[in-house]
């Protein structure tokens, strides 16, 4: 059996779909932008994978006109939302310094990642006293395959609540993950493992 590869180039040209140039980054910016709008969400613009489902068309043509039958308004209020948000996120852009940088990363790397760590060890221990489980931090080996520990042999790994609502669109985790969000008081724990 031979395998191959179709880029998504190819899928847009074989599907004829329009084509939209970008200069470099700029996607990327208006993914962040949008996920902090939510302009793309199905409450906006429908529950694209329902919709392409109900969809008997073939041609590129025939989806644009069905879409828009059923959501004539939906590409308008999702560009608003995401210009809005991307109006508000540009003072925050240009607000930003050189020492800002400087202090985010100082920030992630001396606070975050310590602080991470540790919040690692609490929460796997924690969930693993509930279950009445031994428990172990990852080595090096599995921590290079997004692994940070294991209760008894199931692996798991930690991720800050906020981590949910972050564009991750190229990240893959394939244990199941614990949610963390830290308060005033303590840590709250979301985990499908309890």
């Amino acid at each position: 059996m031979k395998k191959f590869k179709i880029s998504n180039d190819e899928v847009a040209e074989l599907s004829n779909a329009p084509h939209y140039e970008f200069p470099k980054y700029v996607t990327q910016f208006i993914n962040l932008v949008n996920s902090n709008a939510g302009g793309t969400r199905p409450k906006v613009v429908g529950q694209m994978s329902e919709l392409v489902k109900e969809f008997d068309g073939k041609s590129i043509n025939e989806w644009i006109a069905w879409y828009t039958e059923r959501y004539p308004n939906a590409i308008n209020d999702a560009t608003e939302k995401v210009w809005t948000m991307y109006e508000t996120m540009k003072g925050a852009f240009n607000a930003i310094t050189k020492d800002m940088v400087e202090n985010w990363v100082k920030d992630l790397v001396y606070g975050k990642t310590y602080c991470g760590m540790k919040f690692q060890t609490a929460i796997i221990s924690a969930i693993a006293s509930q279950l009445n489980k031994d428990w172990r931090e990852a080595n090096p080996e599995e921590e290079a395959k997004g692994i940070d520990g294991f209760i008894g042999d199931k692996p798991l790994q930690i991720k800050a609540a906020t981590y949910k609502l972050e564009a991750h669109l190229s990240e893959v985790i394939d244990v199941p993950i614990v949610y963390y969000d830290k308060k005033k008081d303590g840590i709250s724990i979301e985990s499908i493992l309890c």
